[in-house]
């Protein structure tokens, strides 16, 4: 799956971040609330035209550094989405088979074909049909791409072979073409939710960073930015309970995103402040197993709510 995406900036407008500062006031223009720790690495990554590879539970916000860059920048995001089974027909290139078919017929009715020059004009770009990698470099881009490759962990180890040589070099070889290389290097933004781990000859080529769980404050700040119109005292109330439940032993913690959507449920229900009763009628929008929904119902979630009403701003966020 590939997703691109282009902003409605003009090429002129297009600069760097100069400064880590200008990385975190860029993302928070787009609305994304961060420290100057992950500031760090984006800014670096983009500096040493190095791959960023991001690993953190999912809905932690990995995937949307890579959104928040490419619009405040003003340049293309390419999204190619991992999965198990993804090779390099999905990911880099394929022939189009059926042109190539038609080609054929056209040059057979035609009469009188040379073999080697048919040869070398159905294996040309015109036949070319370039995947989110090759798009990512291709020397038609006016300005750098951002180029995320989405949950690589869930990829079958093979596929992170293909990408060695693009993280390497941002080139990518094509036995019958030759090779491409990037006129202007992709953002590479690489995530992963550490389903498994990912080989070191891949990590060696980017530079790193965990994205944890937000504490009280800044888990705060973010919801409030993406929805201003919450009620303070029910944006509070929604941050300090989604933080105790993160101490609660679950099989899938909610992340920010599902704090999003809790909230926003909430005021879809016209709730001013949190309640026993509705917390249990939309457990489904926090956690996505129902052993977890059924391991805090009832009498736990009216615990943890009586807990969250003495929670202030504190280190939060842990890593499992």
């Amino acid at each position: 799956m590939t997703t691109t995406e282009t902003t409605t900036k003009t090429p002129g407008e297009y600069k760097a971040p100069e400064s880590i500062e200008d990385v975190q006031n860029l993302l928070r223009d787009q609305l994304y609330i961060t420290d100057r720790a992950l500031a760090v690495p984006i800014f670096l990554a983009m500096k040493l035209q190095r791959p960023l590879f991001l690993e953190g539970e999912a809905g932690v916000g990995k995937t949307e550094v890579a959104r928040a860059l490419a619009t405040g920048l003003g340049t293309k995001l390419i999204r190619l989405q991992c999965y198990e089974g993804l090779d390099v027909n999905q990911a880099v290139y394929e022939w189009n088979h059926a042109r190539q078919i038609l080609e054929i017929r056209l040059m057979e009715a035609a009469g009188d074909v040379d073999r080697k020059s048919a040869n070398a004009d159905l294996f040309s770009e015109n036949f070319l049909i370039k995947r989110p990698l090759l798009q990512a470099i291709d020397e038609a881009q006016e300005r750098p791409p951002v180029l995320l490759i989405d949950e690589l962990d869930r990829s079958d180890e093979e596929f992170e072979g293909f990408l060695l040589e693009l993280l390497a070099d941002y080139q990518i070889t094509i036995p019958e073409l030759g090779t491409f290389k990037a006129a202007h290097p992709p953002i590479v933004i690489i995530t992963s939710n550490r389903t498994r781990e990912i080989h070191d000859a891949l990590k060696r080529r980017c530079l790193y960073y965990w994205i944890d769980y937000p504490d009280y404050q800044r888990e705060l700040q973010i919801i409030t930015a993406k929805i201003p119109g919450a009620p303070r005292k029910l944006a509070q109330q929604v941050t300090a309970f989604i933080q105790e439940m993160r101490e609660t032993e679950l099989y899938k913690i909610p992340g920010i995103s599902e704090t999003l959507d809790w909230l926003s449920a909430l005021l879809a229900m016209n709730q001013t402040e949190l309640d026993p009763a509705v917390i249990d009628d939309t457990l489904g929008l926090m956690l996505k197993y129902q052993d977890d929904i059924e391991a805090v119902r009832g009498e736990p979630v009216r615990a943890m709510l009586e807990r969250s009403k003495n929670r202030g701003p504190r280190r939060g966020g842990r890593r499992r």
